[in-house]
């Protein structure tokens, strides 16, 4: 019987797609305020401006491509039940092959209404760019479909769920400093065997039974492979 294995992925999971990170030294927190792009007030203030930072993301999303690191997950589900849980609004887990992904920050190239009921219904975006016309059923201007600062995560409990099942754990490419999410990872069972894939895996906070993989996303996931397939 297929065991069961799950991505837990982060910023450094894309950046090998030249995809930006946020935290990292030149990331995009430095280029941008936090206050001013990535929380409710933010959207309350300036909407066109949250609008057209998260256009000009999904712009570079969309002409990024997965890379080996997102192709060699898809490669597991011949031989493990793989589900992904990513903390990455863009799509690359799916367009590189894995079939069941749980986006806990929110997908970039959907949309959702900026009404009440948010969490109802999401708009797939056509292109890029989202324009202050687009506009749900009930007459809401469309936001992006990406959980800002102060918001709550809807996707938490699904995500709890599935990591509670989990025989094997993988968590590739996040400092594991952005909660709730980083708080997941412990809620694995005692039984599953954990990893963590970083570049600068020495430098966090890990768990103590979790095996500690010192390189980027591609090169620590080939060495993996070849110990769990084995």
């Amino acid at each position: 019987m297929k065991k069961n294995l799950i991505i837990f992925s982060g910023a450094g999971m894309s950046a090998e797609s030249g995809i930006g990170t946020f935290r990292d030294s030149g990331g995009l927190w430095e280029q941008f305020r936090i206050e001013d792009v990535a929380t409710p007030e933010a959207w309350k203030r300036n909407p066109n401006l949250v609008t057209d930072f998260y256009n000009q993301r999904r712009k570079q999303i969309m002409e990024a491509q997965p890379n080996n690191a997102h192709l060699l997950i898809a490669t597991l589900e011949k031989d493990f039940h793989v589900f992904v849980i990513t903390q990455n609004i863009d799509d690359l887990h799916e367009r590189a092959g894995s079939t069941n992904t749980l986006h806990l920050h929110g997908n970039i190239r959907l949309s959702k209404s900026s009404g009440p009921k948010q969490e109802e219904k999401y708009y797939p975006i056509e292109g890029w760019e989202l324009t202050p016309n687009d506009k749900c059923a009930d007459g809401f201007r469309l936001r992006p479909h990406v959980v800002w600062f102060g918001e709550e995560v809807p996707a938490l409990n699904d995500a709890v769920k599935i990591l509670q099942e989990a025989d094997i754990l993988i968590v590739i490419g996040t400092s594991l400093q952005v909660y709730p999410a980083a708080g997941l990872i412990h809620t694995a069972p005692e039984t599953c065997k954990c990893y963590i894939i970083d570049p600068n895996v020495e430098e966090f906070s890990s768990p103590s039974h979790f095996i500690k993989i010192k390189a980027n996303a591609s090169e620590g996931l080939r060495e993996l492979i070849k110990r769990i397939v084995d």
